[in-house]
């Protein structure tokens, strides 16, 4: 049983990687439910703190994942029409997957922009901002399943 619950484990860790590229699956909870697979072996028990404070990461990085495109709007001078903009391309973007969900926000943004007068110019920076931001919470995620992959194989060693 300890063989097949790794296995399955490992193939959370690569679903979860894939995860951090693809819109379909949602990857630092896929490859957390792989650290989880891992802990009911017999081989490795992690602490309840660890898998508490993975737990939390892993919710607060869904969490920031829709919101972090907003900030990359506000920080990169947007207003609060394109922050909202930003936020409602998020959310029409993921009835279009995969291009949607990049570029929806980016979209959003430059609208919103564009709607509360801004020069076009500008709209293009906040929309650029928007980018940046789903850019990061990409980078992000690679980094909490990097991070995760990166115990499986320590425990496992």
């Amino acid at each position: 049983m300890d063989i097949l619950l790794t296995i399955f484990g490992i193939l959370c860790l690569i679903a979860g990687l894939a995860g951090c590229l693809l819109p379909i699956i949602p990857g630092p909870p896929v490859a957390y439910a792989g650290l989880l697979l891992l802990h009911f072996t017999d081989k490795v028990q992690f602490t309840t703190a660890e898998l508490l404070t993975w737990l939390f990461i892993v919710i607060l990085l869904q969490v920031l994942d829709y919101f972090i495109p907003m900030l990359g709007s506000k920080y990169s001078g947007g207003s609060r029409w394109g922050t909202r903009g930003c936020f409602i391309g998020t959310v029409v973007g993921l009835l279009f997957m995969p291009w949607g969900i990049i570029l929806g926000p980016f979209l959003g943004a430059f609208l919103g922009e564009l709607l509360d007068g801004r020069e076009t110019t500008k709209a293009l920076k906040s929309g650029f901002g928007s980018l940046l931001g789903f850019l990061f919470g990409t980078v992000l995620k690679f980094v909490v399943c990097g991070y995760f992959i990166w115990q499986f194989i320590q425990v496992l060693l």
